[in-house]
């Protein structure tokens, strides 16, 4: 289902959702190559939004999950997709996920729950981000999400042309990268987008913050080396916690995200602070580093990101 460019992607995405919620490969007759988009970053990448739980102590009575979102929140309308006329939430069979938690490697269709936790009570920025790419491209997709709280660019995603120690993490992403794509065994794809969602763990510690711009670079520069493509796609989200208020270091690594957007070769700097929400309005209201734990703010990150990335495969 081609998306056609002269029209907002929201409103085709809802009229489509109504028509045929999941369009499955059988359906589509094509053999063309997977696509493939890397999702890589640290906790936030790894999902905390909050899908349904409502404890009136612990959840703040389920104000900013996602079912409550999809009711009261001014996103509501752009969310509607995400259930189908029965109630239940749409599972994609044309974009699926490879996420490897704790547990071990969770692989399935598009739908809620890809997230650290296990089970369906969490959703990250894959969610939207797939519906947005799925509804864009006629191929088969997959999301290769690999993330970790508590991990800094600095250190643990450290990239080999930074010089130093290699970040373990990074070594670990690309080798959970190279099993999901093991894993499609005689299936063809091509590596299509990279996406990264980071940087809080960058704010601390001496000299960190103010070299997050130079190891985003060569961070963009390594990734394409190791997939043999130099200009694949690149999507950087902000570090957007808090909204546009922030100071300190929080500004500082965001202006760095921001020029480091301008300085690599077809990326993009996608800004998220507009998606903030209060935690008076959110379940997690003591996670502010977490966004809150509110839904709506992790769907519009994956909504922006997965925006940001057709922008750049349209110019491709």
């Amino acid at each position: 289902m081609k998306l056609r460019t002269d029209l907002k992607l929201e409103t085709l995405i809802i009229a489509a959702s109504l028509v045929a919620p999941a369009v499955r490969a059988e359906e589509t007759g094509t053999q063309q190559p997977v696509k493939v988009f890397i999702l890589a970053g640290q906790s936030n990448m790894e999902g905390q939004g909050v899908v349904e739980m409502d404890h009136p102590k612990y959840y703040n009575g389920g104000k900013g999950n996602l079912v409550w979102s999809m009711a009261h929140s001014k996103s509501a309308d752009k969310m509607k997709h995400l259930k189908d006329a029965d109630g239940r939430w749409v599972v994609r069979d044309d974009v699926r996920i490879s996420f490897k938690n704790k547990r071990g490697v969770r692989t399935g269709p598009l739908s809620i729950g890809f997230t650290g936790y296990g089970g369906k009570s969490h959703i990250g920025p894959e969610l939207q981000f797939g519906h947005v790419v799925g509804y864009y491209l006629d191929e088969q997709v997959l999301l290769i999400k690999t993330a970790w709280g508590g991990k800094s660019l600095a250190k643990d995603f450290r990239p080999p042309s930074s010089g130093g120690t290699v970040g373990p993490h990074y070594t670990k992403m690309l080798e959970e990268v190279r099993a999901a794509l093991s894993a499609l065994g005689d299936q063809k794809y091509s590596v299509a987008g990279f996406v990264w969602f980071q940087g809080w763990n960058d704010m601390y510690g001496k000299g960190v913050p103010e070299e997050y711009e130079v190891n985003l670079i060569r961070l963009a520069a390594d990734i394409r080396k190791e997939f043999k493509s130099p200009r694949l796609p690149f999507v950087i989200g902000e570090l957007g916690n808090g909204g546009p208020k922030a100071r300190g270091n929080m500004l500082v690594i965001r202006s760095a995200q921001k020029t480091a957007g301008s300085k690599i070769d077809n990326a993009l700097f996608v800004s998220t602070t507009a998606f903030a929400r209060p935690k008076e309005m959110s379940p997690n209201v003591g996670h502010g580093h977490h966004w809150f734990g509110n839904a709506e703010s992790y769907f519009l990150v994956g909504d922006a990101l997965g925006k940001g990335m057709v922008k750049l495969l349209e110019k491709e």
